[in-house]
């Protein structure tokens, strides 16, 4: 034991079945199938607001280029309006990251979720001073800003909250029920938005775009707001009640030593998979304009832009399915997805001159749907449930914000890079765009190499996890006595580290 006290994760490999079962599994609480439902739901539904807030931004942003051509044109609005919200979104999951895991998740969440309604319904109205369209500019890329900050905090609060709640759940459909309220979430709202700015744009008529745009962005009110009474009812999920460290000291020297590593193959991964999949959803109406040709009406491109992000869903709900099955698992079901997706780039690259066709763009749309329905079915589904269940719940706030943000930075940094690959190509629009699927490729084969790196990730991972860094932390000399939000650790007379259970909590234990 002391030998592997001396950092390296998965090293404790004796969790017996009793100390896994003991801390709360779905065995022993005493709830129905909805009580146990209900709190995934609620944590984790909110990243629909993420996918449609982000997604809209996209044709919002070519509405906005053909209202105020030279304005926007000559000025930096094109692509901060664009990737603004990501920078919030980082500082949103490292703030909430922390004060998920070292107050609470519940008000964390729900503080997150006023953000959101609030910033959504300035970004709707806005206006700059005396009316200039520089103003209005400058006035939606701050609230966006803002914006982003409450969508950081459904990171690291609901989904780990979602998680956590996940633990409830019969063996066998966890992966799925986290998947299928989180990362399908946000691929719905994909959808969703392209559905909503199509039928905006054919009701108002492309003469009135300045009603359509605020249109599409005050939809976005809805989601967030629809949420809000359930988040006021939820409770801390039973596994934060157990190991939190909110009332302990926090052994931050133990675990970067213990996680260190994980953390940063986890990160990697999210960075690459949010560097592709964001700057390419954001800019796929451009694209498609761009194929389409400049006398084409707005509302078609757009039309077209839903059958894009349809692909979406197959990819992820297969995903979500998959990642429950014994032979699969979240660890297989990324690195066979991220390199599909690899695969599939290459050949799209190849082809681009002939893709590049406006008689071919319904092959552009079949390919690249493929493309980005693979990148769901592998990262898109599974590195969150990857961050989410490979370390201990006292600190996976901040250890799943950490990731999420350098994801986020991978998105904001796409967004950049794709522009500048497509402007250095000049006039060449087929090297404009071709190389960002160059680029994209090449790093999904570089995430399936570090998949390879990760844990396996069962039912039970979660459970285990904490047992596992509770033995750590006490081969290390720390106190585990003051674990969980009731304190109510205990140590055996043996030696044995003792399992936190929640105060007037009914168990029943069935074996």
């Amino acid at each position: 034991m002391a030998s592997a006290a001396e950092g390296q994760p998965g090293l404790y490999n004796s969790t017996s079945k009793d100390d896994i079962e003991r801390r709360g599994s779905v065995a022993k609480t005493e709830k129905g199938r909805w009580d146990r439902l209900w709190p995934v739901i609620a944590c984790g539904a909110g990243l629909f607001s993420d996918g449609y807030l982000n997604n809209i931004i996209g044709p919002v942003n070519t509405m906005l280029k053909r209202i105020y051509p030279k304005e926007y044109t000559n000025s930096s609005a094109q692509a901060n309006v664009s990737s603004i919200t990501f920078a919030g979104t980082v500082v949103g999951m490292l703030f909430f990251g922390y004060t998920s895991d070292h107050f609470s998740r519940k008000w964390s969440l729900f503080a997150s979720t006023i953000i959101i309604l609030v910033f959504a319904a300035l970004g709707t109205g806005s206006y700059g001073a005396g009316g200039t369209a520089d103003g209005l500019l400058k006035a939606l890329v701050v609230y966006r800003f803002f914006l982003g900050i409450g969508i950081g905090g459904e990171y690291p609060a609901g989904s780990v909250g979602c998680a956590e709640s996940t633990g409830e759940l019969r063996e066998g459909t966890r992966n799925k029920w986290f998947i299928l309220f989180t990362n399908v979430q946000i691929d719905l709202a994909f959808v969703v938005a392209a559905i909503v700015a199509t039928v905006v744009v054919v009701i108002t008529g492309e003469d009135h775009l300045r009603v359509a745009w605020r249109i599409c962005l005050g939809i976005g009110i809805i989601p967030p707001l629809s949420l809000l009474y359930l988040r006021l009812k939820l409770q801390e999920p039973e596994a934060f009640k157990r190991e939190s460290l909110a009332k302990a000291k926090t052994p931050w020297l133990l675990i970067v030593k213990y996680y260190w590593f994980r953390l940063s193959i986890v990160s990697i991964i999210w960075f690459i998979y949010d560097f592709s999949s964001y700057s390419f959803g954001i800019y796929g109406t451009s694209i498609l304009a761009n194929l389409l040709g400049d006398s084409a009406p707005l509302w078609k491109s757009f039309a077209w832009n839903i059958l894009l992000n349809f692909f979406y869903l197959p990819g992820c709900l297969a995903g979500a399915f998959v990642a429950d099955l014994p032979s699969m698992g979240p660890k297989k079901t990324l690195c066979i997805g991220v390199a599909l997706q690899g695969i599939i780039g290459f050949i799209m690259a190849g082809c681009y001159p002939w893709l590049n066709k406006p008689e071919n763009v319904a092959g552009f749309v079949v390919v690249y749907g493929v493309f980005l329905a693979l990148g769901e079915f592998g990262p898109g589904d599974n590195i969150g449930l990857v961050a989410s269940k490979t370390c201990a719940t006292g600190i996976r706030g901040q250890y799943y914000g950490i990731a999420a943000a350098i994801g986020k930075i991978g998105a904001f940094a796409g967004s950049y890079a794709l522009d500048s690959l497509q402007k250095a190509a000049g006039d060449d629009r087929n090297a404009a765009g071709r190389n960002p699927f160059f680029v994209a490729s090449t790093l999904a084969f570089v995430a399936a190499g570090l998949v390879l790196l990760l844990p396996h990730i069962g039912q039970d991972t979660i459970d285990k996890e904490d047992v596992n860094f509770r033995e750590y932390l006490t081969a290390n000399g720390y106190d585990t006595s003051k674990m969980g939000l009731e304190s109510a650790s205990t140590t055996s007379s043996d030696g044995e580290v003792g399992v936190s259970t929640p105060t007037k909590k009914v168990v029943k234990n069935n074996h």
